[in-house]
């Protein structure tokens, strides 16, 4: 993936609201932390939600999904959504809703463990 300034700020002004966000360079492209979490990469002409993989089947094989595969690995609950496919708001708040409702599950999954 590479920089994709325009789609980083679609996404950075749908987490303004959303606490603990940070920015990361990563997989050539900027990555949204939420919670220390991986959350959302943006790069090219996709976007990557890191959703619950019980969604995965599903959604990477929408229109305009794919998986994410590494070295012939898909990774379950890594879906890249092309640009075009969320250039209407309404699915692209539906991603990035998928991203962050999988993020709060984490979040609390990993509260409860250090209970």
């Amino acid at each position: 993936m590479a920089k994709n300034e325009s789609l980083s700020a679609r996404v950075r002004e749908a987490l303004q609201k959303v606490k603990n966000v940070e920015e990361k360079d990563m997989f050539r492209g900027t990555t949204f932390m939420v919670n220390g979490k991986m959350c959302i990469t943006t790069g090219n002409h996709e976007l990557m939600c890191r959703i619950d993989p019980k969604l995965h089947a599903q959604a990477a094989s929408g229109p305009g999904c794919r998986p994410m595969i590494m070295k012939g690995r898909e990774y379950k609950g890594y879906v890249y959504i092309q640009e075009e496919v969320i250039a209407d708001d309404k699915v692209f708040a539906h991603w990035i809703n998928l991203a962050l409702d999988f993020n709060r599950e984490l979040t609390l999954k990993e509260a409860k463990k250090k209970k």
